[in-house]
């Protein structure tokens, strides 16, 4: 007999998967929004890891 799955599984995606989804997507958006700004490549990079991986793992972190 096959177990029923328990009802948290039926989400297809986590709040955290969420979070990090939109992240990743506001870090693209700032990324593009600095090439307008500046040509350094560093800024680009900072950007980019830190709203689309530090901001959403601290977050994440603190709402557990």
């Amino acid at each position: 007999m096959s177990e029923q799955p328990s009802n948290g599984s039926n989400r297809l995606a986590s709040t955290e998967t969420k979070i990090t989804a939109g992240f990743i997507v506001v870090a693209l958006l700032s990324v593009l929004a600095t090439t307008t700004v500046t040509d350094s490549q560093w800024v680009h990079f900072a950007v980019l890891l830190g709203v689309g991986v530090i901001a959403p793992t601290l977050i994440n972190e603190w709402r557990d």
